[in-house]
């Protein structure tokens, strides 16, 4: 496959907190944002992966980008503007309960425009990635991101959405106003089992298998169910398949959803079939749950068979 795979949205700085936010204490610093995650897990896998979008010209847009560097994601479409970069602050409420706080109220990542995307798929693109997070950010990011859609369509680019609904950013009907058209023409349509009916072209499916069998009739080549500790599911022409998740030790779901995206995705470029595709994403998704961190904790391709080893086993 020539050129890149391309991951188009808002990255911003995730500080984590072990304890309550209201009773203070030390704080990590991570890069983070679902496109990007994605463009660091194939990374991870040895695909030459980009991300793109905007970013702030102050010391957190420095750390993205430097954090981005040491991943080898290029970021030659990247634009700095003279805004603040995003930040989410998350904390972890119980150990098995976290909750996220954003401050994106004019940064960086909501000003992407059209002339961003112009310029930015003005290059070599194998492929693009998409989510929902980056339409509802602001009324010109969701022009842009339709307008990336458009384009690939028009010049006959493959493209994958990832649904990742965020009700802290809009709601469930403006959603689907929005996303039946960015899905339009997508080869994956990617989302949870309460996120695929946001994306079905009637607007209205009652059921995930209504979700999915519009989608596909639609034209999407591989309709991806993220089912949780379940596993996955995929639709394709060829009917459903399941996968369950790997038995791992649980430390952080922020960012399985991502992991779990990189690895469909990778498995796909990689000509896979549907089953090894979803072996390949619930292994990213249990690597990504079983440390710290939203990507950190994601594999270099040699590490994949690691999770068919006993549990404690130690490799010496």
């Amino acid at each position: 496959m020539t050129g890149v795979v391309l991951s188009l949205g808002e990255a911003l700085v995730s500080l984590r907190a072990a304890a309550p936010l209201a009773l203070g204490g030390p704080l990590s610093m991570h890069a983070a944002g679902a496109e990007l995650n994605v463009a660091v897990g194939l990374a991870r896998l040895g695909h030459a992966a980009s991300w793109a979008g905007v970013i702030g010209d102050d010391e957190l847009g420095t750390f993205v980008l430097r954090s981005l560097a040491a991943e080898n994601v290029d970021t030659a479409g990247v634009r700095r503007a003279t805004l603040p970069t995003a930040v989410m602050f998350l904390e972890a409420r119980t150990p098995d309960v976290s909750r996220v706080f954003y401050h994106r109220q004019g940064a960086a990542g909501a000003a992407l425009g059209m002339h961003d995307v112009d310029r930015i798929l003005d290059r070599d693109v194998a492929w693009l990635h998409l989510t929902g997070i980056t339409p509802a950010l602001s009324e010109g990011a969701r022009a842009a991101t339709l307008h990336a859609a458009q384009i690939c369509r028009d010049r006959s680019i493959p493209f994958s959405l990832d649904v990742n609904f965020r009700s802290k950013l809009w709601s469930s009907s403006e959603a689907e106003t929005v996303l039946p058209w960015l899905a339009e023409g997508a080869a994956v349509v990617i989302g949870s089992e309460d996120e695929l009916g946001l994306v079905a072209p009637s607007g209205a499916a009652s059921s995930v298998d209504g979700a999915a069998s519009e989608l596909l009739a639609a034209g999407a080549e591989d309709v991806v169910v993220k089912l949780g500790s379940r596993g996955a599911a995929a639709y394709t022409a060829d009917g459903r398949v399941e996968a369950p998740a790997f038995a791992v030790s649980v430390r952080d779901t922020v960012g399985a959803g991502d992991a779990f995206t990189a690895g469909y995705l990778s498995a796909r470029l990689d000509h896979l079939d549907v089953a090894g595709r979803l072996r390949r994403g619930t292994a990213l998704g249990a690597f990504a749950v079983g440390s710290h961190g939203d990507w950190e904790g994601l594999p270099r391709r040699d590490e994949l068979p690691l999770l068919d080893t006993e549990s404690g086993e130690t490799h010496r």
